[in-house]
């Protein structure tokens, strides 16, 4: 019977044992698909089943000589036989067995990626509850802007691997295609009987149409939804990293015990991890152009594309599974300094209330123009000579000419900073009460 395809990890999807056992499995589904429609006698088929042996060795040994893989992998499964052997890839082509073995291959990356994606979006969530009220300073252009909270930017991060899942388990749909039919995809030679059954026991669809190859475009999009995937886990480590610099030292990747952080400084504790995965995104997304080249082949078939996906395919998606595995450790052992983040916070001495003083300025009358010059005049003062920005406030009679220092207070109080967050995580369906 065909293998039920326990999921290996992602090397040992894309491994030799793994590669030639699928193709095993596909030459016996067509046999036992053409065994039903009456192309292969039944006795034949039970003699294949029962003697067929998988010898990665031996196949390797014929290769050497054919220098064709497919016949090595047929001469290598044929030699326990006898005449039987003769129905083994009866009208197919190699690209048969390779495209719907790979197709197999693609289907269990993206299930395992799945997975991950599951894994580390749950691992937000808890982080993000966790740090709901932990405020600090949101940076625009790398400048201070208004307050946000940890939990916040952790959500955002959140419902990016939302979209992601999705995305991934559309793309199942997509990768997970097969085609027995012939040379050129027109079954002149092969009964679609055996497609039916291949696919039917390997958990694929059977394609539409074909030519030779499933198209292209499938593996462009595998590729695409990596480097998306690959994208995102960068832009969570640059933020991460950015946060780590000693200027900001709001979070920090976890240090453990007797880790060095460098050969030169001892008191060095480096944000190694996420700089590792930023620069494994840019090997990831160096795989797309390749992958989109391989979409236009000539004709029906050229050979062009076979070599690439040989390192983009696998690479690509081994690079991926280890990106999402890391960067959930990333969050688990993470430090989250709270007292350097209010301490950032106070750092520009209160400018960061400046919109809320506009607005109020705003609803007592004034025009946005004139309550934006009296917020902005201040707020250059205080930035200049290092002085409190609430006490210039006080101080500027055209201000407290509309707002007294009851509303003054109300202005600049944190807690208007957080009273929709409850509304922010509900709409995400992360719920913290």
């Amino acid at each position: 019977m065909l293998n039920k395809y326990s999921l290996p990890e992602m090397e040992g999807i894309w491994s030799e044992e793994n590669k030639y056992q699928i193709w095993l499995d596909i030459e016996l589904a067509a046999l036992r698909g053409r065994a039903k429609v009456g192309e292969v006698p039944t006795e034949a088929l039970a003699k294949i089943e029962k003697n067929i042996k998988l010898d990665l060795v031996r196949i390797k040994e014929i290769e050497e000589t054919t220098r064709h893989d497919m016949i090595a992998f047929l001469e290598g499964i044929s030699e326990p036989l006898g005449e039987e052997a003769r129905f083994i890839h009866e009208g197919m082509t190699s690209s048969d067995v390779k495209d719907t073995a790979r197709a197999v291959q693609m289907k269990q990356a993206v299930e395992l990626i799945l997975k991950d994606l599951a894994e580390l979006k749950d691992e937000l969530a808890v982080q993000a509850v966790k740090h709901k009220r932990t405020i600090m300073v949101g940076r625009t252009h790398g400048v201070h802007a208004e307050p946000v909270t940890w939990g916040l930017k952790l959500l955002v991060w959140y419902e990016e691997l939302k979209r992601h899942l999705k995305r991934f388990k559309n793309l199942l749909e997509t990768v997970a295609v097969g085609q027995i039919s012939g040379a050129v995809g027109t079954f002149a030679s092969i009964n679609p009987a055996a497609e039916k059954a291949v696919c039917a026991e390997l958990g694929l669809e059977p394609a539409v149409i074909s030519n030779q190859i499933l198209q292209r475009d499938r593996h462009a999009d595998f590729v695409s939804q990596l480097a998306l995937v690959a994208a995102s886990i960068e832009k969570f480590a640059t933020e991460i990293r950015n946060l780590q610099r000693t200027d900001i030292l709001e979070v920090e990747e976890g240090f453990r015990k007797g880790q060095k952080g460098s050969s030169a400084m001892p008191h060095k504790k480096n944000p190694i991890v996420c700089e590792r995965l930023t620069g494994l995104a840019r090997v990831v997304r160096g795989h797309l152009v390749p992958a989109l080249e391989d979409v236009a082949l000539w004709h029906e078939r050229d050979l062009t594309h076979s070599s690439v996906e040989r390192v983009i395919l696998p690479d690509s998606a081994i690079l991926v599974d280890y990106m999402l595995q890391k960067f959930k450790g990333v969050m688990q052992e993470l430090v989250v300094n709270e007292e350097r983040m209010q301490e950032n916070l106070e750092r520009t001495h209160g400018l960061i209330f400046s919109q809320r003083l506009m607005l109020a300025l705003v609803e007592k009358g004034l025009r946005r123009e004139k309550a934006y010059e009296l917020a902005q005049r201040n707020a250059l003062i205080a930035w200049q000579e290092g002085t409190d920005y609430r006490e210039l406030i006080s101080a500027d009679q055209e201000i407290t000419d509309y707002l007294n220092e009851k509303e003054l207070t109300k202005v600049f109080a944190w807690q208007a900073y957080l009273k929709e967050l409850d509304y922010i995580y509900n709409r995400t369906g992360v719920f913290t009460d």
